[in-house]
């Protein structure tokens, strides 16, 4: 199989060119409060920036705009190794982390939206590295293949098929006729959210730094956070518009630009949306009246602790509070099935994702119905209309690859000493993106990545890979017949 070599580089050297001009703002935080760590940010920089020059300057030079579909899976699944291994060299140049492992753990939990971490004392951290922690989150938010499809329309078809590539195992649908207007709109709803929370933590009360990386995790669903206590040090107010967001950033960004738009009628007819917001609803009185039976009280306070956490784990934005004085089992049962499923198809939240379960969900329900009844024909429908069969097999093709990666994850992490409940939670929370794991009865105690063995932190790295890549870009390079030459 031949690949084009050379836009693969230039593709990659524009995206590290990018990501290069993203870390002034840490830098320029950093120098501005002088906490030690300009200089590393700055090396970081520079040595991106070489890179991405000559890539796309001289190994990329002369490249033809031709990629085809099997093209694409590369190409997508490169710049998703690739990006986050540069994204490690802030670590390792501000003395953050002390060895590659950890860097790349902390880049790729970064860029893949996941928020599990290996820093601790954050309290204490540069707040430059705070910054491009949540930086890196946010330019994967949304995918970095969509960076590229916004930068190079004259890939045409190509543009596409990098699309389909990005969005792997849904049916995204597109805000706008031409791809390259329709991801623009896309980045311009994702900005407009990021903006506006900022806003509103700054007129909370919240520092610039607080302020500035709360927005870029939250509306990214990452999960990175600026004190060791998590939000607890957050007002109210706070908590409430991170609720509001965090649910806002679990929903298909192409509804939200309909309602931006006006289109409000788009909202009203999407069954998707209807089942985010009823299972949001669901869990949240479930949670609440969980409290109360425990003894905790029916107050106010564990009403909004139970909408914030609940918000928190079906975006799988993965935040935590100070917990109740009660923490019922059960809701930690609740909390793990919320992150399993996950939030909805095409926003930046992880999982098994909405639409997928309602199919999957029907899909059985059908089959049910051919046995009572032989000679019925019944088809898979998600607003009114009939899902291709293709696409019906794909999806419980995604369900089945997805629980054996969790099984041989949560495996791997038993064999490097971790119990079968944690390994479990570990693997569930990695791949679904979710970041700190919903382990049982302990759900919002900081982790303790950092004394894992380098194999269960390099599985986890590759488990955060594989829920932000849909599982079918990255598991196809392991099928011979992608590798046959046509």
């Amino acid at each position: 199989m031949r690949i084009n070599a050379r836009l693969l580089f230039r593709v990659l050297g524009m995206l590290l060119i990018i990501m290069a001009v993203a870390m002034m703002l840490p830098v320029a935080i950093s120098i501005y409060y002088a906490d030690g760590s300009q200089f590393g940010l700055t090396l970081a920089a520079a040595c991106i920036l070489a890179i991405g020059l000559f890539m796309r300057n001289f190994a990329g030079a002369g490249a033809s705009n031709e990629l085809h579909a099997r093209d694409a899976v590369w190409f997508t699944v490169t710049i998703w190794t690739v990006i986050p291994l540069m994204g490690a060299l802030p670590y390792l140049f501000t003395s953050s982390v002390q060895n590659f492992t950890d860097a790349v753990f902390e880049s790729m939990s970064g860029f893949t939206t996941t928020g599990s971490s290996v820093l601790s004392g954050l309290d204490e951290m540069p707040k430059g590295l705070l910054v491009w922690r949540s930086t890196s989150q946010w330019i994967g938010g949304l995918g970095l293949i969509l960076f590229v499809v916004a930068i190079l329309r004259r890939l045409n078809e190509g543009s596409a098929r990098l699309y389909e590539a990005e969005f792997s195992g849904t049916l995204q649908r597109r805000l706008h006729p031409r791809l390259g207007r329709s991801v623009v709109l896309m980045w311009t709803v994702y900005s407009v959210l990021t903006v506006a929370l900022f806003v509103l933590l700054m007129v909370g009360g919240n520092g610039f730094v607080d302020s500035l990386c709360t927005a870029l995790s939250t509306v990214s669903t990452g999960g990175f956070m600026t004190h060791d206590d998590g939000m607890a040090s957050f007002s109210l107010f706070s908590h409430g518009c991170i609720t509001l967001f965090m649910f806002l950033a679990g929903v298909n960004i192409a509804l939200l630009y309909s309602f931006f738009s006006g289109k409000w009628r788009s909202l009203r007819d999407d069954e998707e949306l209807k089942r985010y917001c009823s299972v949001y609803v669901i869990a949240v009185l479930f949670c609440f009246v969980s409290f109360v039976v425990a003894g905790d009280g029916l107050t106010f306070g564990n009403l909004g602790f139970a909408m914030f956490h609940v918000a928190s784990a079906v975006s799988t934005c993965g935040f935590y509070t100070s917990s109740p004085s009660v923490w019922p089992v059960t809701v930690s049962v609740v909390t793990f099935l919320l992150v399993f499923v996950g939030a909805s198809t095409g926003s930046t939240g992880g999982g098994l994702k909405m639409k997928r379960m309602m199919i999957v969900g029907r899909g059985i329900r059908n089959y049910f119905v051919r046995m009572i009844h032989p000679h019925s024909v019944t088809r898979v429908r998600i607003d009114g209309r009939a899902v291709d069969e293709g696409h019906v097999r794909q999806v419980f093709s995604f369900l089945f690859l997805y629980v054996v990666l969790l099984t041989i994850g949560a495996f791997v992490l038993t064999l490097c000493g971790l119990d079968i409940p944690n390994a479990l939670c570990m693997a569930t929370a990695n791949l679904g993106n979710l970041g700190p794991s919903p382990v049982v009865n302990s759900i919002g105690a900081r982790l303790d990545y950092v004394h894992l063995m380098p194999v269960a932190k390099w599985t986890m790295a590759v488990l955060m890979l594989a829920g932000r890549l849909e599982i079918f870009t990255l598991t196809a390079l392991l099928v011979p017949h992608y590798w046959k030459r046509t």
